[in-house]
């Protein structure tokens, strides 16, 4: 039971959004702040773009867009005191010529609403009737937005961050990366905009989309997201895919769904060329846990 209280508590704090302050401080490169950018599809919110040491217009760099922003570069400014260490771990890799220049973009979440807009919402009129109203009502508070969350990045975020920063904005240089239900969201977005995302990496993937320790509930709803990859995949050889989790905490659930998302890969036909599923013993579900290995899906999507 006591496993269990964790793991509530654990979802709920990655629902909580960090009040607004001042900018995170980076130990390279800087952070410009998109203050409440506005949107027709989604509430506004902030996003925080961060251009690595020697930043220059006359330069192009790929772009990653990060889900949850407000927890990847000062842990100072975070809920729990843990951030991704993006500005570091990137500012490494550059330096070493062990990945493309990039910028990173940070959106941050939408707090009450964060899993109203990263639950995949192609599967929502399939969800049984015997949970549609815990999942919808409760969980999506009634309001299922992913599709207008990834609208606002295609429409309005992506526009924006390539006319007024040096990016490369096809489709080799644009990426999706994000933990939990960020990791849903990033691989939702890959498939539905296969043109414009050429990779995602998912990070403690959160399979279960709902309470893993309901696992009547659990079990249906991966199923049918796993039948909506099936469906959406883009085929393989133009798009790179990265998948991990660890084995404590909220973690612990995720290995059986992730092995039976590795076959659906292999069935449509991806290899190491293009997809990395890995395991991380003895780690959690935290920012702490995705910090020590970001560099990995860094170098697997953007490697020279």
């Amino acid at each position: 039971m006591k496993k269990f209280i964790v793991i509530a508590a654990s979802l709920l704090a990655l629902s909580c959004s960090t009040p607004k302050g001042n900018l995170p401080e980076v130990s390279s490169g800087k952070v410009v702040r998109l203050e409440s950018f506005n949107s027709k599809f989604v509430d506004s919110r902030n996003v925080d773009i961060w251009l690595p040491d020697g930043y220059s217009s006359q330069k192009k760099y790929a772009v990653v867009y990060m889900h949850d922003g407000q927890m990847l570069f000062d842990s100072t400014k975070t809920w729990n005191r843990q951030e991704w260490k993006v500005d570091e771990v990137a500012s490494e890799l550059i330096a070493n010529f062990e990945i493309t220049e990039c910028i990173v973009v940070g959106i941050w979440n939408n707090g009450d609403y964060r899993h109203s807009e990263y639950f995949p919402q192609a599967i929502v009129k399939s969800i049984p009737q015997t949970c549609r109203e815990e999942i919808i009502d409760y969980a999506l508070k009634n309001k299922p937005q992913a599709n207008s969350y990834l609208q606002f990045i295609v429409e309005e975020l992506k526009p924006f961050i390539d006319k007024n920063y040096a990016t490369i904005p096809d489709r080799n240089n644009t990426f999706l990366m994000g933990s939990s239900m960020g990791g849903i969201i990033s691989i939702y977005g890959l498939c539905e905009y296969p043109e414009i995302f050429g990779g995602a990496a998912c990070l403690s993937t959160h399979w279960p989309l709902f309470k893993p320790e309901d696992t009547l509930i659990s079990n249906s709803l991966a199923k049918l997201y796993q039948n909506y990859l099936f469906e959406k995949l883009p085929i393989a050889g133009n798009h790179k895919i990265y998948f991990d989790y660890g084995t404590q905490t909220l973690d612990s659930f995720y290995k059986p769904y992730q092995q039976q998302v590795d076959m659906l890969m292999v069935e449509k036909g991806y290899d190491s060329n293009n997809w990395l599923t890995l395991e991380f013993e003895g780690e959690e579900h935290s920012e702490r846990s995705w910090s020590k290995r970001l560099e990995i899906p860094l170098k697997f999507l953007l490697k020279k």
